[in-house]
């Protein structure tokens, strides 16, 4: 849908106070890069005014302080509730310098006023130690994205969007961000955007042709092929081009016009009118030059408009007195003096277009979510519970009672939704078919008669691209609300990268009171190691738990809850929590019940202990050996292998410990979670055998308890990277990982019973024989494995 109105053309007073709040921004991107001093020039720039290192980026600053100029005009003239994700990596001056021109800056920080040591401050503090990064991140006003790592803006933008349906969400896409992947899939995020309950997201591209050595693809595509490409997307483009400032800034605002008008068009059409054809929704694609309005040449060498502007176009000012003079005079063409009063507050004129309150940039709550987060709904977990009896006696697929859980929130936030499940087409794969009882899968293209559980309005949403879901929901996390990532196991490592940044982003915010907590990022890793036996060799990997557990200890959680209940309790913890990455890793398949509900809660907020029913101690002495187990195929093979120690070294000693929370593995001084020494002591001895079986690579353990004073003695067993397709006893005998292994593990380690019990590991290694030929010519597992049951 195009609407043919044209609007109205700015004045030759709206144009003059749109540029001079331009020229302010811009003034101030390039004193944040430079000065140390004498930030209103008010005498001759000397060698002492400049910073002795020089860091920043200019290039993209003056297109972002142009689009944040427009911004603000359209917010004030319109009365838009309006967040803006910045995309360009290095954009930080510009954005610090508009929160800093429209007084959020202040607000959020005393100290840096609007006056002329204020801008001081904002100077000196920009890239300078104890200062502020030189990206958009969590110390910036208004910013819910972090600058440092390119791709997923757009992604961000529409998380902020989904439910919130009185937000336009403006996303600035560099065209260097735009080469890569996660941006390519972005675009078609409009896919899955309901005009009905959710916001607005209006795309800028920002072509201003380099990265920082090289041209950009799609600013040196012939136009009619990027118009192509984009209307491909699904999108409506607009265009405004140039490096004339009057006329750039005419074509910017009849462009932001345009754009929300229509984007109110389409809205009304779904809200008011019941239209359900997906809406093409603008976008704009501005081509300025990169570096405009900076030196055009230095040392002989063009600058403006070339990638040789894109971090610091004069770097020799404190040794070179051609480019002082040349820093000078850049400075000065912005006219300072008409822009800031004597005492450095911006004149009225840099202000006019300039809204109040929280409809500033960096004043908007959508920008600090956890100040509109309400607490999630989660029903009391008895209401889904399986009973236990007796340990063993029954099972259950863990993420299909939890999958009841998850529906049951679900239809809770109905009314208020604020409430996600993503995951990259496996939902009901992953045993959580039982949320479409409350809400169907988000789809806005095309349906046919034989799509099942599609929704304009659904709340599920499924995408195959990790990347998509990842963004989707920090956006969504960010902006208040709540959620849940499902993924198989092997492919969370997609968004490695990705989730780095968002527990960088947690880090920073708990270190800034003005950031409210919001809540955590919750990841349901299933499909997992030891249950991708049919897909093979290229589904098998737990290596992201890994790779979660080298991140800061006080953001970073991971936990491996070995039945149903267990599995309840931990996503009950874990959705309530705030400020967290949450890691649960729980089977689809069905799995023997071990915990009552009670039981279950109370070992989960123990996060390890010994599980007397399952050893043979009777507390007269230190067990002989203990089997530690972490993981839900660990845990059944520890207990047959407890069994089998039971029923054939009667006399031996067996303490069973489990862990649910692997971070209490670490010493308390390097994790809040992590044991003290005496309280490992007590659970895994100081001197006797420890057989550990743990479900992801075994040196974890061993690099989480290696000060451990029986570290010794601990000997853990894991996935050593052997995996095909196979059956699934197979693949615990591939990674010696299997019940027959623990129990020979034990006879070798315990002192003195390698000789009395030679016969019994004899039979052990027979079976595991056995196994390998059974399984070749039956393709299943024995029959005792397969039928094996607890009987302690």
């Amino acid at each position: 849908m195009s609407d043919t109105h044209t609007p109205p053309a700015l004045s030759d007073e709206e144009l003059a106070a749109l540029d001079a709040h331009w020229r302010a921004a811009n003034y101030l991107a390039v004193g944040q890069i430079y000065l140390v001093a004498n930030p209103l020039l008010t005498r001759p720039l000397t060698p002492e005014d400049i910073k002795p290192r020089l860091l920043g980026h200019w290039g993209t600053s003056p297109g972002l302080n142009l689009v944040h100029t427009h911004l603000n005009r359209v917010i004030k003239d319109r009365s838009i509730e309006a967040l803006c994700v910045w995309g360009p990596g290095h954009g930080g001056p510009a954005v610090l310098a508009n929160a800093w021109l429209e007084g959020s800056y202040s607000e959020t920080y005393p100290d840096v006023p609007r006056t002329t040591e204020g801008m001081n401050r904002l100077f000196k503090q920009f890239s300078f130690p104890g200062g502020v990064p030189s990206h958009v991140a969590p110390e910036t006003p208004g910013s819910i994205h972090e600058g440092g790592e390119l791709g997923y803006a757009l992604t961000h933008a529409y998380g902020a969007a989904f439910d919130h349906p009185g937000l336009l969400v403006t996303c600035v896409i560099g065209d260097g961000e735009a080469e890569t992947g996660p941006l390519a899939a972005s675009w078609h995020a409009n896919k899955f955007l309901d005009p009905v309950h959710d916001g607005a997201v209006l795309p800028i591209l920002h072509l201003n042709g380099y990265k920082i050595a090289n041209p950009t693809v799609l600013a040196r595509l012939p136009e009619d092929e990027l118009d192509q490409l984009l209307r491909g997307y699904g999108h409506d483009p607009l265009y405004v081009t140039g490096d004339d400032p009057a006329t750039v800034h005419r074509a910017m605002a009849a462009a932001m016009d345009t754009a929300v008008e229509r984007i109110a068009a389409h809205q009304r059409a779904a809200r008011e009118e019941g239209a359900t054809e997906r809406p093409r929704w603008p976008m704009i694609v501005l081509r300025t030059p990169k570096g405009w309005t900076g030196p055009q040449e230095v040392d002989g060498l063009p600058v403006e408009n070339t990638w040789r502007s894109h971090q610091v176009p004069l770097s020799g000012v404190r040794d070179n007195p051609e480019h002082l003079r040349q820093l000078e005079a850049w400075l000065r063409s912005y006219r300072p003096e008409e822009l800031f009063d004597a005492e450095g507050r911006p004149t009225e004129q840099v202000l006019a277009c300039v809204p109040e309150g929280v409809a500033r940039l960096g004043s908007t709550p959508y920008a600090n979510g956890g100040l509109l987060l309400r607490d999630l709904p989660v029903p009391a977990l008895e209401d889904h519970a399986v009973r236990v009896d007796k340990p063993g006696s029954a099972s259950h697929s863990p993420t299909q009672v939890l999958g009841g859980l998850l529906a049951d929130i679900m239809a809770a936030t109905a009314e208020r939704r604020d409430f996600r499940v993503v995951g990259p087409d496996e939902t009901a794969s992953n045993r959580l078919q039982d949320l479409y009882r409350a809400t169907g899968k988000a789809w806005q293209a095309r349906t046919l008669p034989t799509d099942e559980h599609l929704a304009r309005d659904g709340r599920v949403m499924e995408v195959l691209s990790e990347h998509l879901c990842q963004g989707w929901l920090e956006g969504y996390l960010l902006t208040g609300r709540h959620g849940l990532f499902s993924s198989y196991e092997a492919f969370a490592h997609i968004v490695d990268s990705m989730v780095n940044q968002h527990i960088k982003w947690l880090r920073t915010s708990r270190r800034l009171p003005w950031r409210r907590p919001i809540a955590s990022l919750n990841y349901l890793l299933t499909s997992h190691v030891w249950r991708q036996d049919h897909n093979g060799f290229s589904h098998q990997d737990p290596g992201f738990v890994d790779h979660i557990l080298n991140k800061s200890p006080e953001v970073v959680r991971v936990y491996l809850p070995p039945d149903a209940n267990t599995l309840l309790s931990v996503a009950d913890h874990a959705l309530r929590s705030r400020d967290y990455v949450n890691v649960i890793v729980a089977g689809k398949q069905p799995t023997f019940d071990w915990l009552t509900m009670e039981e279950a809660r109370a070992h989960c907020a123990r996060g390890a202990g010994a599980w007397e029913w399952a050893g043979t101690e009777d507390g007269s002495r230190e067990p002989d050996v203990v089997l530690g187990c972490a993981g839900d195929v660990p845990t059944q093979e520890v207990l047959a292998a407890a069994d089998l120690l039971r029923r054939h070294l009667p006399e031996l000693a067996v303490r069973v410990v489990n862990v649910v929370d692997i971070a209490r593995m670490q010493p308390h001084e390097e994790h809040p979670h992590g044991m003290t020494d005496a309280e490992y002591d007590a659970l895994f001895t100081r001197d006797k055998p420890v057989i550990f079986a743990y479900h992801g690579y075994p040196w974890l353990i061993h690099r989480l308890a290696y000060r451990r004073t029986g570290h010794a003695n601990l000997h853990v067993r894991g996935y050593k990277e052997e995996g095909t397709t196979t059956t699934p006893f197979d693949m615990v005998v591939r990674n010696d990982l299997d019940r027959y292994r623990l129990v020979m593990d034990v006879i070798d380690r315990v002192p003195g019973l390698g000789v009395r019990a030679v016969a019994v590991r004899q039979a052990m290694a027979d079976v595991r024989t056995r196994h390998h030929a059974w399984i070749r010519e039956h393709g299943v597992d024995l029959p005792e494995v397969e039928e094996w049951s607890w009987g302690g």
